[in-house]
């Protein structure tokens, strides 16, 4: 839980989160005035028609955008309600270049998907030339809460692959 040191009567102890910060100059994450480098603390926020609509996040380090963006196709595109959207099956791609400095995988990377595509989609994308594997975990874990304005209702959601909870006032 964070650096270990908790400030004499405050209760709280401070956060290490800084770590994908770098303190060399002329490094991409250079820590910086009006720098915003890539962190895996990334809570989204979703507006529509100008109005507030959706506080979300997917939790899971480099996973957490890649995880966003999925939440947000399965919404918008596959008309998935804010707890569906959560809880289908995920796409993890593993061997893209990283902030950090890692370059991406000389063979494009592996494609790792959650248990629930179909055999045909597994097929698909081998013969479009993507490595696929699976793996247990590592897809992330999302709890969202959405305002329907027409009814004047908040939803939340809240998926099996980690413990949590939607909560909101």
């Amino acid at each position: 839980m964070g650096s270990g040191m908790v400030p004499p009567g405050l209760g709280f102890d401070l956060q290490d989160r800084g770590e994908l910060f770098s303190l060399h100059p002329g490094d991409y994450d250079v820590f910086a005035p009006g720098k915003r480098p890539f962190h895996t603390i990334i809570p989204g926020f979703v507006t529509r028609n100008g109005q507030p609509y959706m506080s979300f996040g997917v939790m899971g380090g480099a996973m957490q955008p890649e995880g966003q963006v999925e939440v947000l196709v399965n919404m918008i595109d596959f008309g998935m309600n804010v707890q569906e959207a959560g809880d289908a099956a995920r796409i993890q791609h593993v061997g893209s270049p990283q902030p950090t400095g890692e370059p991406a995988a000389a063979d494009g990377g592996t494609v790792f998907l959650e248990s629930g595509f179909t055999p045909e989609t597994l097929r698909a994308l081998t013969r479009m030339g993507y490595h696929l594997s699976t793996q247990v975990d590592g897809y992330g874990g999302y709890q969202a809460i959405l305002y329907d304005a027409k009814n004047h209702v908040y939803w939340g959601a809240s998926e099996s692959r980690k413990d949590g909870e939607a909560a909101g006032y």
